[in-house]
């Protein structure tokens, strides 16, 4: 391992997989997408990963007409919310932003420190988030190595449990048989529904901070980091508020008007570096995906990838400058003051 000392001027965060980890509620949202649509879960979340909400819904949901499409994101959006909250909710805990912004920070555990921490689906087993957001499980777990069952499938036994055995004997007049499909419509519906919100309560997806977020904030002072993520602002502030990170002046989230295109264009670090008033060549993108690193390594800024949703197999061939476990192996310190203050990044790779 090496360490490796440079200057900045400003620090460019990614959110989703880079400051927060809400793998398992955005799975759980695209996975009732899937199953609404009658689709293949794995097929859906493999697509729909590091894209933005409106770009997925644009082609999995086509008839939805472009002046309704800002309330189907916003919608879509708080049901990973919705899901994230769910766990808590039924068990009576708080959920620190749910309602307010948090004042305290809510880290995920580190992998060795022998807690429970939400796990991907099954189906994510297929995509590229995955390896380091899986459980650590106890020495004397008889289930160990075993993966939690994905969404669906925890969905399709829960339905299987609810629907009654023998399928009711129809009246075959075309007015009975109208009537009485319609009922049966309305029952599966009712059904689904009843098992989404089930399974959705029993499974933890709260959302946490990632490992070293909390020190890397507190190092850097206001007016010197911003966020761009993939989110719309419901999802991106929603996310932030519950870990105890207060979404800093400058945010730029996917339903910004101001940008021409997403991720992996540079547009949105290039917007956050100007709304701060710094080149994008003189600031630091810390980022998790590979499309945002292409995205920062585009804008022209330095790249630190953090392996914290994707193998580093599938992000050393992006172009980061470096690749680390997570931010805990970044340090940074301000060097100098007022307009002329640095940022001293140390990096061990």
């Amino acid at each position: 391992m090496q360490s490796t000392t440079f200057r900045a001027d400003a620090v460019l965060f990614d959110m989703d997989g880079t400051l927060t980890d809400s793998i398992a509620a955005v799975e759980a949202a695209w996975g009732a997408v899937a199953v609404d649509l009658g689709l293949d879960l794995e097929t859906v979340i493999a697509a729909t990963h590091g894209k933005r909400a409106i770009d997925n819904l644009s082609f999995y949901r086509p008839e939805i007409k472009p002046h309704e499409m800002d309330a189907a994101v916003e919608a879509f959006e708080q049901s990973i919310l919705d899901f994230a909250d769910s766990f808590n909710k039924i068990k009576g805990r708080s959920m620190p932003g749910s309602e307010s912004n948090g004042s305290e920070f809510s880290e995920r555990p580190s992998s060795d420190s022998g807690e429970s921490t939400p796990v991907l689906s099954s189906a994510s087993a297929s995509s590229s988030r995955s390896g380091s957001l899986s459980t650590p499980s106890s020495p004397t777990d008889p289930s160990a190595g075993a993966r939690r069952p994905s969404f669906a499938t925890r969905l399709s036994d829960m339905l299987v449990s609810a629907l009654p055995e023998d399928s009711p004997v129809f009246d075959e007049s075309p007015e009975s048989n109208y009537t009485a499909n319609d009922a049966q419509k309305k029952a599966t519906e009712d059904d689904v529904d009843a098992a989404r919100e089930t399974e959705a309560e029993a499974v933890d997806r709260s959302i946490r901070i990632l490992p070293g977020v909390k020190d890397m904030i507190e190092c850097i002072p206001d007016g010197r980091y911003a966020v761009a993520t993939s989110g719309a602002k419901t999802y991106a502030f929603g996310a932030m508020t519950r870990v105890g990170i207060t979404p800093p002046p400058v945010t730029i989230t996917a339903d910004d008007k101001r940008l021409k295109a997403g991720k992996p264009a540079p547009d949105p670090f290039l917007l956050a570096a100007s709304c701060l008033g710094f080149d994008a060549r003189r600031c630091v993108v810390f980022e998790d995906s590979p499309s945002g690193i292409r995205a920062g390594v585009a804008s022209g800024a330095t790249v630190i990838a953090v392996c914290t949703s994707h193998e580093r197999a599938k992000i050393e061939g992006c172009g980061a400058h470096f690749i680390v476990e997570d931010m805990r192996s970044v340090q940074c310190k301000m060097e100098g003051e007022g307009e002329g203050m640095k940022l001293v990044f140390t990096v061990e790779h």
